[in-house]
């Protein structure tokens, strides 16, 4: 019979429950924990089933929370006015990534945005400069906003992808040297690096990625979602068609 009341006790809302429980006796209180806890024993798995349920709300309400963070900012995220944009600039979707140029996932995700960007055809994307990784991360960042600002899209696009290959220090000389090789005027990129604009550029997007709660680079933002880390090819084409 008590059973019987447990089951029923069990399944009332948590406001009738919590009433019912100031109404019983210490002893009734005493039998209820009791059968609770031999039932968990013999259905442990409905503790499973508990944790499970909570993680797939938790990552609801933190989906959510994004959503509404990308909405409110929108026009900043993908119309900013100064970002790099490639990609088919008419392209039915946007991507957009927060990039640091000494982010060991960021070089492993670069070959996987370009394939996905080149095979799709339709994407428009963009990039954000957010060095968060020390001094050198700063100096790629200033090295590679001054060249956008100097030569134009053509030759950042040439050293951004020059910087995702690279793997020796970050220093003045050696980017110097990159911009020659690449047939670019170094000395009026490097004049630039210092100018108040390419500072703003780069602290308007650290203001960005703040209001997002962006912490670690990449982060994606494609369509309407945030997607937070390191996703393979496969992955984001998945993403890419679930949101066509």
């Amino acid at each position: 019979m008590f059973k019987r009341s447990l089951l029923g006790l069990l399944c009332l809302p948590l406001s009738a429950m919590a009433l019912d429980l100031g109404a019983m006796s210490d002893d009734d209180r005493l039998l209820l924990r009791q059968e609770i806890r031999a039932y968990l024993l013999e259905n442990p798995q409905v503790i499973l089933e508990a944790v499970s349920r909570l993680e797939r709300q938790q990552e609801a309400a933190k989906a959510q929370a994004d959503f509404d963070l990308v909405r409110q900012n929108a026009a900043e995220i993908f119309n900013d006015g100064y970002s790099y944009v490639g990609g088919n600039p008419e392209g039915d979707i946007t991507l957009v990534e927060f990039m640091d140029y000494r982010c060991g996932y960021c070089k492993k995700a670069f070959q996987d945005v370009e394939k996905l960007v080149k095979t799709d055809g339709n994407i428009r994307f963009v990039v954000k400069e957010f060095p968060i990784l020390g001094p050198q991360s700063t100096l790629a960042a200033q090295f590679a906003v001054a060249t956008k600002q100097v030569a134009g899209d053509a030759g950042y696009k040439a050293v951004h992808d020059a910087l995702m290959s690279l793997r020796g220090d970050v220093t003045r000389v050696a980017l110097g040297r990159l911009a020659t090789g690449l047939g670019l005027n170094a000395e009026a990129i490097e004049a630039r690096m210092d100018h108040p604009a390419v500072g703003e550029e780069i602290a308007r997007t650290r203001a960005l990625a703040q209001a997002l709660k962006i912490t670690g680079t990449p982060t994606f933002v494609l369509d309407d979602e945030m997607l937070r880390g390191y996703l393979p090819f496969d992955a984001m084409q998945a993403v890419v068609a679930q949101k066509r």
